[in-house]
């Protein structure tokens, strides 16, 4: 009985190899895979009468069985990989030759505005001594609120529709879920060496609103930290002014107002006069004549705690600026939906010049 056993096993071996042999497509094959793999196929059907052999029996020819099983599937899977190979050099025949000396008349393509704008600020505040950071776009619940002293079901979560994830994590919705993580990095060579925590980190963050001209649910921002001892709002308004003045060539009117956000205390608004308009009011700043560009304020005591700095030893400012308002401002961009838009002949307009 053995015996015959044995030889069904070979005989299948050699029936699948003719069959292999002669198959040049990848359906043909599947078919194959199916009629020798599946639920009702040649080798499920030699396990069939298994329930009339020993136990010593049945182990030894299940043995078999599955050695079969895995040979016959890695033979399939090698099938496989010969005709797809075949298939992509057929393709590579029937392509038209191709002139690498042939010219090309091709447009030549730019920077995205954002992208230049940011690389502008990125250079500005590295000569005033800030390190440019990166950080993730999809952050846990602690870095994007609880690390920035907004505690489960604290009210200023809904200032923000934030779009959570199956996992329990959610879309970065501002580039402050990165403050914690950058006054852990830096806070050690604050004390030990005096030496200022200086950072920026850009990054495009999300949330669930309605657009109109002035609001997107996908935008950029530039986060910003200093942290030292005797750091004051003054402090923060000379860094935003050079960095406005550097940007637009020239010097620009801005305005501070209060804010409430639970990361800083005093929170302010720091508004820029609109360039679109000139101050007259227009849509793209709702007619008022400003446009909100960077929310800020001294770091919350707490929020310096959480990061491992004494806040009774240490101030720091932290500011969000909004690159994609910054864009509209710099090229006179009138709604914020066209950056986003993907439509060339908007954005074939800017150049890397500046870059």
């Amino acid at each position: 009985m053995e015996v015959i056993r044995d030889n069904k096993i070979k005989n299948l071996k050699e029936t699948l190899e003719k069959e292999l042999s002669s198959t040049a497509d990848l359906v043909d094959l599947d078919k194959i895979r199916v009629a020798y793999l599946g639920k009702k196929g040649s080798v499920t059907g030699l396990l069939k009468g298994m329930k009339d052999l020993s136990h010593e029996e049945r182990k030894e020819f299940g043995k078999k069985v599955n050695e079969l099983k895995s040979s016959v599937a890695d033979t399939i899977e090698k099938k496989k990989a010969e005709l797809k190979e075949k298939e992509i050099e057929a393709e590579i025949k029937t392509m038209p030759a191709f002139d690498i000396t042939t010219p090309v008349d091709v447009a030549k393509g730019s920077y995205h505005p954002i992208t230049l704008v940011q690389r502008q600020c990125e250079t500005i505040f590295k000569s005033m001594g800030f390190t440019v950071e990166d950080y993730s776009e999809v952050v846990t619940d602690y870095e994007c609120f609880e690390s920035l002293n907004i505690p489960k079901h604290h009210p200023a979560r809904d200032m923000q529709d934030t779009y959570y994830l199956e996992n329990g994590q959610l879309l970065k919705s501002q580039t402050s879920a990165a403050q914690n993580a950058i006054i852990k990095k830096y806070g050690k060579s604050l004390v030990e060496k005096g030496t200022p925590i200086k950072a920026i980190f850009p990054g495009r963050c999300f949330r669930n609103e309605a657009t109109d001209a002035t609001h997107e649910n996908t935008f950029f921002q530039m986060e910003g930290v200093m942290v030292d001892k005797d750091i004051s709002i003054s402090n923060l308004i000379y860094f935003m002014k050079t960095m406005l003045s550097e940007v637009f060539k020239k010097d620009i009117k801005v305005r501070l107002r209060p804010g409430f956000f639970p990361f800083v205390e005093p929170g302010f608004e720091l508004d820029i006069n609109c360039l679109i308009c000139g101050g007259e009011g227009c849509p793209s700043c709702n007619r008022s004549g400003w446009l909100e560009l960077c929310p800020c304020g001294m770091i919350h005591p707490e929020v310096l705690k959480e990061g491992g700095v004494d806040p009774e030893e240490y101030t720091g400012f932290a500011f969000g600026l909004g690159l994609t308002r910054l864009v509209m401002m710099k090229y006179g961009v009138k709604d914020i939906r066209d950056l986003n838009s993907g439509n060339l002949k908007a954005l074939s307009q800017f150049t890397d010049d500046e870059v």
